[in-house]
Parts: structure tokens; sequence; C-alpha cells
């Protein structure tokens, strides 16, 4: 039995007609967190280094680091998410599954908003000094 028709086949899709698109946005989102975590490694070391609190919060509130650290955190996040779902997917059926998939997600988007509300926040907290 095919699950595959002409058309899928010869436009690459699969039978659920998402699964190409879904390997290459994890694929290029790999990649770029690849060439990303060297600056963000940087930018956390740098932030390690610094003597006091003061310090850490105004290097922080400079463009580059926020910069570097919100967009890591959120293409890690949603890589994390749509990776979650396919291992949620495979291992997990019925009601355990709906239940794993929105506590996945979930964390994820709370893990991103926490992130940028704090850049926000530190950004912030700078200007008005």
């Amino acid at each position: 039995m095919h699950y595959i028709t002409p058309r899928k086949a010869a436009m690459g899709l699969g039978p659920s007609g998402t699964g190409t698109q879904h390997h290459w946005w994890m694929t290029v989102s790999a990649v770029a967190l690849a060439l990303l975590t060297p600056s963000f490694l940087m930018v956390i070391g740098t932030a390690l280094r610094l003597p006091g609190r003061p310090e850490i919060i105004a290097y922080l509130a400079q463009p580059y680091p926020a910069i570097v650290i919100g967009v890591f955190m959120t293409l890690g996040m949603t890589h994390y998410i749509r990776g979650t779902r396919i291992m949620i997917d495979d291992y997990l059926h019925h009601t355990g599954r709906k239940v794993a998939l929105i506590a996945a997600k979930l964390f994820g988007w709370l893990v991103i908003a926490v992130t940028l509300f704090a850049l926000a926040r530190v950004s912030l907290a700078t200007a008005l000094i």
C-alpha cells in the first residue's frame, strides 16, 4: 500500500505533507545555532568575568550582548519545541502525548518570554539611570 501520491513524491513531500519542511527547518536552525553558539558563549563568559552586579547589568544592556542572547534563546527554544514534538510523537500515545506536547510547548515559550522580558527590563533599567 502506497501512502504517498505521485504529486507528493514529485514535490518531495512525505505522507503527512510537512516532513520535508520540518526536516529542513530543523537543519537550518541547527546550523544557525551552531554558528551562533560561540558568540553566545563569549557573551556569557564575558558577563561571568565581570566583578559585580552593576557591571553585569550594564554589559547586558548593550545591544550586541542583548541581541545575541535574545536570538540564541529564541532560536534554541523554537528548535527545542519542534524537536521534542518529534520525540513525543514517536514514543507517547493518547493522553500522555497530549499532555507532554502541551508541557513542552509551554516550557519553550515560557523560557522565551522570560528571557526577552529580562533583557527588556535590564535595558530599560539602565536607560533610566
